[in-house]
């Protein structure tokens, strides 16, 4: 599991290397040079937010002041992205969730101090953005309390390990049976319908999805 200790160490930087190289990594120069441009193109005098529809939402690992139940319009949650080292492996690759364009999509805004973005998008960054597979957008939040800057990671469709073409059937065998360094594939798509739920955010194709892979795991105990 991610930590926010383990992300500032370098974990899954050096995960990527050991690989091999199947799976790209960028450089540290290239994940700073992301960070400060996203920075540096913020609304000024605020503070920032980050729009968390994954993992984000159950193991955030950086540090913030507020959260809210939030819609992004425009984009909608979809497993898209294959995981060959963090969820699954060469041989048995796993696959994680990503924003596509079109419908909206409902998870959480994570309020981030300004004084405090730096260093929290430090790990923000090198969580998300090592291998180039999500292009970071400033984007306009509604939430009951009021609108929300926030930034999210939406999918890059041009990455080599984009999946937004494949067929249900694999994406189900994947996240049925896929396991790596970071856990299995199941714990990471239980983990998010569970925290949706918890939150009263009812995400239906997920839902169905989850009851699918769960038939699938039934039948090959």
């Amino acid at each position: 599991m991610l930590t926010r200790e383990n992300i500032k160490n370098g974990f899954l930087i050096d995960m990527l290397k050991a690989g091999g190289g199947i799976v790209p990594c960028l450089s540290e120069e290239e994940i700073v040079a992301s960070r400060d441009a996203a920075i540096a193109a913020a609304p000024e005098g605020e503070d920032l937010w980050v729009f968390g529809y994954g993992s984000l939402i159950w193991n955030p690992a950086f540090h913030f002041e507020e959260r809210r139940i939030a819609r992004l319009h425009g984009y909608h949650r979809k497993f898209c992205l294959w995981t060959h080292l963090g969820r699954g492996s060469p041989d048995r690759p796993g696959m994680v969730l990503g924003l596509e364009n079109g419908g909206s999509c409902v998870g959480v805004a994570l309020r981030v101090h300004r004084d405090k973005v730096e260093e929290e998008f430090d790990i923000v960054w090198r969580r998300e953005m090592v291998s180039g597979a999500y292009r970071p957008r400033w984007v306009r939040l509604r939430t009951d309390e009021g609108p929300a800057h926030a930034v999210a990671f939406v999918i890059n469709p041009v990455h080599p390990r984009y999946a937004g073409d494949a067929r249900e059937d694999d994406v189900i065998e994947a996240l049925a049976t896929a396991e790596g360094p970071l856990g299995a594939c199941v714990d990471y798509l239980n983990n998010t319908v569970d925290h949706l739920d918890e939150m009263g955010i009812v995400d239906r194709p997920l839902r169905a999805l989850r009851k699918k892979v769960a038939d699938v795991r039934a039948q090959g105990a």
